[in-house]
């Protein structure tokens, strides 16, 4: 078990946790386990009351300041939000929580419900900055106390809480922990807790690679602008706090995962485990494709660091997963004017093809019209055969697919 003062000092925050909510699970997974030929467990903070591990960070920071303080601000449009909510009710305390006005209901709902009287909810800017300048101005206007969601050391050492249940539930350190890194502050918690004891690989989303970038120009840096479909991994800019602790890592312990990707790991999850997992809750599950080789025989720990999923957003995730796998494309064909030409095509889509799209995007051409299509087949290489035979029969089309532009306004 770890002796340092940061150690302790988590292992004491754990310890006044329980008499808020219970350890998280850490489960073995069999699936995963046997997939790759290890002993992999996944600590679900999915589980916990908030369907995060913010709560913790939340919880440590507020209780070494009341009673002496009674009003706290956050700005944020998820987890952290909620965690604060969950925490100003149990203490009875205020909490103003600032949000973008482009906040979706659903989340501002569950902020609600968990802080209940206690909080108040504002919304400000279109943008997160502009969210968190208003929240800050307002913390000093009124002598609030300002819950960071990451840079703060207390915050840090309560998120250090899931190493020390891991640790009690496992009945040792584990030979890797792979962690999901947004602002930094439960990679810092945990690796400031087991030290040197075992391995890590810290796992962020392409989009917003917070860490990579500081561990290259050896200082946080902006990374600005970001992709926020990972939301809960979306930092534009690591921690100054975070990176101190982290600073010393290797870059390659650091993975980066493309947005679709991270996708394929949350429709597998739902399938096959039934587990329902936020993207960056599923960002640690899809690194250890990546890390195959080095896995057999170990004993690896995934955080599945929250399940705050809204399913209307099930149809993007399912697409962008297909999009990944390679069985979903988009073409825009240039279809003949001419009788037939339409069943020619028909013709050539094989048993397991399928049209999910099909639209006429010019019809006054008076030779040839532009026609988006998209199809889905079973599997990957089906479309050699599918434009193979598109080739042959003469007709000129572009694949769409990746074209980052043109999927915005037409997919």
């Amino acid at each position: 078990m770890p002796s340092s003062e940061f150690a302790m000092a988590a292992q004491a925050a754990e310890q006044e946790m329980r008499a808020v909510f219970p350890p998280t699970p850490l489960l073995r997974n069999d699936h995963l386990s046997e997939r790759f030929g290890a002993d992999i467990w996944l600590k679900r903070e999915d589980l916990s009351p908030v369907r995060s591990y913010k709560l913790r960070g939340a919880f440590n920071a507020m209780r070494k300041v009341i009673p002496d303080q009674s009003v706290f601000v956050c700005a944020s449009a998820g987890n952290h939000a909620q965690g604060v909510a969950f925490m100003c009710r149990h203490f009875g305390v205020t909490g103003v929580v600032f949000m973008p006005v482009t906040t979706p209901q659903q989340k501002i709902q569950k902020t609600r419900m968990f802080g209940g009287d206690h909080v108040e909810i504002r919304l400000v800017g279109d943008y997160f900055d502009n969210t968190l300048s208003a929240a800050q101005m307002f913390c000093a206007e009124v002598g609030a106390h300002f819950l960071s969601p990451f840079d703060d050391e207390d915050v840090i050492e309560g998120q250090a809480s899931v190493a020390v249940e891991i640790e009690a539930q496992m009945g040792r350190v584990p030979d890797r922990v792979i962690l999901p890194v947004g602002g930094g502050g439960l990679s810092a918690g945990v690796r400031s807790y087991f030290g040197d004891q075992c391995n890590y690989t810290f796992v962020e989303p392409t989009g917003a690679q917070s860490l990579g970038f500081a561990l290259k120009e050896g200082t946080p840096v902006d990374v600005s602008p970001i992709n926020s479909f990972v939301d809960g991994a979306a930092v534009a800019k690591l921690g100054a706090r975070t990176f101190r602790r982290l600073s010393t890592i290797s870059s390659n312990d650091v993975i980066h995962i493309s947005e679709d990707r991270i996708c394929t790991t949350i429709v597998e999850m739902l399938n096959v485990e039934g587990i329902v997992l936020e993207p960056a809750g599923a960002l640690a599950i899809e690194a250890l494709a990546d890390l195959a080789k080095e896995l057999k025989g170990k004993t690896i720990v995934c955080i599945a660091s929250g399940g705050n999923f809204d399913f209307e957003r099930l149809p993007e995730v399912k697409e962008r997963a297909q999009r990944y796998s390679g069985i979903k494309k988009y073409f825009i064909l240039r279809m003949p004017q001419r009788p037939g030409a339409l069943k020619e095509f028909l013709n050539i889509l094989g048993p397991d093809d399928d049209i999910a799209r099909f639209e006429y995007l010019k019809k006054s051409a008076r030779n040839f019209g532009s026609v988006l299509i998209g199809i889905e087949t079973t599997r990957p290489e089906n479309f050699s055969r599918f434009l193979a035979e598109l080739d042959d029969a003469g007709f000129t089309y572009t694949d769409i697919t990746n074209d980052e532009t043109l999927a915005q306004f037409v997919i």
